[in-house]
C-alpha cells in the first residue's frame, strides 16, 4: 500500500508538468494582450510607450523564456502578481477560496441528495413508471447546460416569487441565515446538475450488484429486502461511486465558473472570468492552475479510498 502511494503520487508529476504547458500556452491563445486592454479602441498610447508597457509585463520576451521563468516561480511557491490589481495571485485566490469552497460542497451535498435516492429508487422499481420518470428526469437534466439552469431559475423565483437572488456575499461565520439564502440558488442550480450522474451510475451500480450471487443468498436466507439493500448491495456499490464523486469535482470546479459568473459570486470561477476578460496572464494561470491541482489530487485520495471500501481491492 505504501509503495502504491508513492507510485501514485510520483505519477502525477508529468500530469502536473502537461497541465502547467497547457495552461501557459491556452491563456495566451486568447486575442489580446492586458497592454491592448490599457489602450483600448483610442490607441491614445504611443508605439514607444506600448514597447515599455510589454517589457514591462515581460510581452517581448520569447513564449519560452516566459514559460521557464513562470514555472520557476511556480515551484517556488509564488503565482506571481496580478497585472490588474497589483495584489500577489496566492493572496487573491485564498480570499475567493472560501467562496467556491462552500457552493462546491453544498452542490456536492445537493447531489448526493437528490442523485442516490432517486438512482436507488428507480433501482428497486425496475421497469416501472417510477423507474421511466426518474430516468426521463436525469436524461432531461443532462441535456440543459448548468448556466441555462441557473438563468432559468433566477428567471423563474424573480417571476413567480417576486424575489431576486443577493448580488453580495455574506460569509457563513458571519450571518449563517444570510449565508443559506445566498447560496441556495447557485448549489441548487449547480448540484441538480450533477445530480442526474448521480442518479444513473447509482441506477446502474445498484442493479448489477443486486444480480450477484451474495445478494440471492441474503435472500434465500430470508433476510429484509432494506437489510440486503443497505447492508450488502449499498457497500459494494461504493467503488463506483467514488469513481464518480472524483468526477463531481471536476464537473462542479467547472461548473462554479458559469454559476458563479450567473449569479455574480465572488469566488474563483468568477474571478478566472474577469481575469481572461482582463488579459491578465499571472491571475488566470493561477486560478486555472488551483482547479488542476484540486481535481487532480481529488482524484489521487479517490484512489486510495478504493482500498478502504472494497477490500478486494490490493496495492503492490
Amino acid at each position: 500500500m505504501r509503495r502504491y502511494v508513492v507510485v501514485r503520487t510520483l505519477s502525477i508529476v508529468p500530469a502536473l508538468f502537461g497541465v502547467s504547458v497547457a495552461v501557459f500556452l491556452l491563456v495566451r491563445l486568447i486575442p489580446g494582450t492586458v497592454v491592448d486592454q490599457m489602450v483600448g479602441t483610442e490607441g491614445a498610447y504611443s508605439e514607444e510607450s506600448m514597447r515599455a508597457l510589454r517589457a514591462f509585463f515581460g510581452l517581448d520576451q520569447p513564449i519560452h523564456v516566459q514559460y521557464v521563468r513562470w514555472l520557476g516561480a511556480l515551484l517556488r511557491g509564488d503565482l506571481g502578481v496580478s497585472w490588474r490589481t497589483g495584489l500577489p495571485v496566492l493572496q487573491m485566490i485564498l480570499s475567493r477560496l472560501v467562496v467556491t469552497a462552500e457552493l462546491t460542497l453544498a452542490a456536492m451535498l445537493v447531489a448526493l441528495a437528490v442523485g442516490i435516492p432517486l438512482g436507488m429508487l428507480s433501482a428497486r422499481r425496475e421497469n416501472t413508471s417510477i423507474d421511466h420518470a426518474v430516468r426521463v428526469v436525469s436524461l432531461v437534466s443532462l441535456s440543459m447546460p448548468v448556466f441555462w439552469q441557473a438563468t432559468m431559475l433566477i428567471l423563474a423565483v424573480s417571476l413567480l416569487l417576486d424575489w431576486a437572488p443577493s448580488v453580495d456575499f455574506v460569509s457563513p461565520w458571519t450571518d449563517p441565515l444570510r449565508n443559506l439564502a445566498i447560496i441556495a440558488l447557485p448549489s441548487l442550480a449547480l448540484g441538480t446538475a450533477v445530480a442526474a450522474v448521480f442518479m444513473r451510475m447509482t441506477r446502474s451500480s445498484l442493479l448489477e450488484t443486486m444480480r450477484q450471487d451474495y445478494i440471492r443468498t441474503a435472500r434465500a436466507k430470508g433476510q429484509r429486502e432494506r437489510l440486503v439493500v443497505y447492508k450488502h448491495a449499498l457497500r459494494n456499490m461504493m467503488v463506483p461511486l467514488l469513481t464518480i464523486i472524483g468526477i463531481f469535482v471536476a464537473i462542479a470546479l467547472t461548473g462554479t465558473v458559469l454559476t458563479e459568473t450567473v449569479f455574480t459570486r465572488p469566488g474563483l470561477g468568477k474571478m478566472l472570468i474577469d481575469a481572461i476578460n482582463a488579459r491578465d496572464y499571472p491571475l488566470a494561470q493561477g486560478a486555472i492552475t488551483v482547479f488542476t491541482m484540486t481535481i487532480i489530487v481529488v482524484n489521487l485520495v479517490v484512489d486510495m479510498l478504493y482500498a478502504v471500501v472494497d477490500p478486494r481491492i490490493t496495492y503492490r
